[in-house]
């Protein structure tokens, strides 16, 4: 036998049912892939969460209980509070779950998601920045300092939603390559800025355009000066819609450095990656965009379901559009005490890419039964959506709050994992947390 010592995730995340055998002495039914704890393993998980656990034989195998998978502890980095920092090269952090109880995402709190070194804007005159609009497809090429789009173009504030395609790229077994996101790279502040659409109608687009992309000014991280770190876009559609938009200002004031000061991309719905931060440059493309981060398996997902760990061609993966329907528990933190006796309120927000979110239900026995949670309407189209519940617990002991959300479409969240892709992306896996009651 080896001294080496693994952590959970690692030992999860190389064989869950081995792990399952080796941890707690739990076996997995193949067919309902609900595990079968011995009396020994029931102890042993009880111990380690600090509680019986009254729905322990519904509980999925494989499955590290909500109470010891999240364990990150928090750092902070300038403008932002609580953080979790998973990469400082470039730099990329997210927001535990507690934080994001705010209807509307403060600055401090939404999520740092970076391919390149950030530019330097602690001195520069913000309405001096200039953006140039142009491409094979555009009628004419134009340059525009910020001050020229806030004179000319009309105003817009809407709330919109923003998650990289990677968050929840932690619970994928085989695990994928990338930063580690759990559940916390979004956020859903308000935003202020000129439409795309004006602008672009304003320096005209030709009949065959196709995309619409976005050049940043963020450095490559090897400082190599003839690297771009990401270049992605749009459907010229998704361009147009009326909540893309052009912004400068985040609640009001100033875009974070952090977060793309002093002018960004925001197209609510699509993976983060599409809403280019530090803008220099737009172009309107007659073809699919081929810049760094559109090509090969970049943002992309198996066009066909694969078996995990598969190796897919990549003429067989297919460019993430709309994100799927996702929800989190943000009220209250996952491993609260509880009082056996009093019921608890239960809240937080649910999203579903363009879509609406149609319902939300929350569940305390591992997704055996459900109850339905009141849901609010969105602020306006592409802002996530408020729900609340309250749950009663009927015996003392460990307990997970999950919850479930199901859009407009019908199409509702998976239980545990959503199918594998080898990059790691759109996990809507159902939010969980940790309980005690007593």
């Amino acid at each position: 036998m080896s001294d080496k010592k693994r952590g959970i995730h690692e030992l999860y995340g190389k064989d869950p049912s081995t792990a399952d055998d080796l941890v707690w002495g739990r076996s997995v039914d193949p067919i309902t892939r609900r595990g079968f704890l011995t009396k020994g393993g029931l102890v042993a998980m009880s111990t380690a969460v600090g509680a019986s656990i009254p729905f322990a034989h519904l509980m999925p195998g494989g499955l590290i209980p909500a109470a010891i998978a999240q364990t990150s502890q928090p750092f902070e980095i300038p403008g932002k509070e609580g953080l979790i920092v998973l990469n400082d090269r470039p730099v990329n952090a997210e927001t535990p779950a507690h934080l994001l109880d705010d209807e509307v995402t403060p600055a401090k709190y939404l999520f740092v998601r970076n391919n390149g070194t950030p530019p330097i804007t602690t001195d520069i005159d913000p309405d001096a920045w200039t953006v140039e609009i142009g491409g094979e497809s555009a009628t004419r090429t134009m340059s525009f300092t910020a001050a020229e789009l806030k004179k000319k173009f009309k105003h817009y504030t809407y709330q919109l939603q923003l998650e990289c395609g990677g968050n929840g790229r932690s619970e994928f077994v085989p695990p994928a390559a990338g930063n580690q996101w759990s559940i916390g790279a979004v956020g859903c502040p308000s935003w202020t800025g000129v439409r795309l659409k004006d602008v672009l109608e304003h320096v005209g687009i030709n009949d065959d355009a196709v995309y619409v992309a976005y050049y940043g000014a963020d450095k490559h991280v090897s400082s190599d000066p003839n690297k771009v770190p990401i270049s992605r876009g749009v459907p010229v559609a998704k361009a147009l819609e009326d909540e893309t938009l052009i912004a400068w200002a985040m609640n009001g004031e100033d875009i974070p450095p952090m977060n793309g000061y002093p002018l960004r991309l925001v197209c609510g719905g699509w993976p983060g990656s599409v809403c280019g931060k530090w803008l220099r440059k737009i172009v309107v493309r007659n073809q699919v965009h081929d810049g760094p981060k559109m090509t090969g398996t970049s943002y992309r997902v198996p066009c066909k379901p694969v078996a995990p760990g598969s190796e897919v061609p990549t003429d067989e993966m297919c460019i993430i559009e709309s994100m799927p329907v996702k929800s989190l528990i943000t009220f209250p933190k996952s491993g609260l005490q509880h009082e056996l006796g009093k019921k608890l309120a239960l809240r937080g927000h649910a999203w579903a890419g363009d879509l609406e979110v149609h319902k939300v239900r929350v569940s305390i026995d591992f997704g055996a039964t459900w109850q339905k949670a009141k849901l609010s309407a969105p602020a306006n189209r592409l802002a996530w959506q408020r729900w609340s519940a309250e749950v009663e617990f009927p015996e003392a002991g460990y307990y997970e709050v999950w919850v479930r959300a199901t859009d407009t479409a019908g199409r509702s969240q998976p239980m545990v994992l959503p199918g594998w892709n080898p990059k790691g992306y759109l996990n809507n896996a159902c939010h969980r947390i940790a309980l005690q009651v007593a």
